[in-house]
């Protein structure tokens, strides 16, 4: 894991991942936190077709690195082409250091990565680089 820096509050967060349980997961960690504010999608083409029909854009975006159709390279140089101005954090059940050249990429193209993790992730690690916090 490596947190490069972190968000106070986001509102609205966007997953993008083709492996249904770690999507199923991550958003299931962030709803306690943003009720009605987790959108998924299961790859970059489907992402795409959800940021262009979306009137603003997510706060935070949580991209995996492997998908199918379009990878998280591919959607990255995306993101930066429309302006992404949110958080990113990278994810990847692969390797390691695919995982820190993604978030080399993306840094590159001028998105804010805000961490990158290996899967599974927890929900305190991703509280955490969002800059959440747990209410007593």
């Amino acid at each position: 894991m490596s947190a490069v820096s972190t968000l106070c509050s986001p509102a609205t967060v966007l997953i993008v991942d083709d492996d249904e349980f770690a999507l199923e997961s991550m958003r299931a960690a962030l709803t306690p936190m943003l009720p009605g504010a987790v959108a998924t999608a299961v790859d970059g083409l489907a992402a795409l077709r959800l940021l262009q029909a979306s009137p603003r854009q997510p706060d935070v975006l949580i991209c995996d690195v492997y998908m199918p159709h379009m990878d998280g390279l591919e959607f990255l140089d995306q993101l930066a082409q429309m302006q992404f101005k949110g958080g990113v954090l990278m994810v990847s059940g692969q390797s390691i250091e695919m995982l820190d050249v993604a978030c080399q990429i993306a840094t590159g193209l001028g998105l804010r990565v805000l961490a990158s993790f290996a899967k599974p992730v927890s929900q305190t690690q991703l509280w955490t680089a969002m800059g959440l916090a747990a209410s007593d």
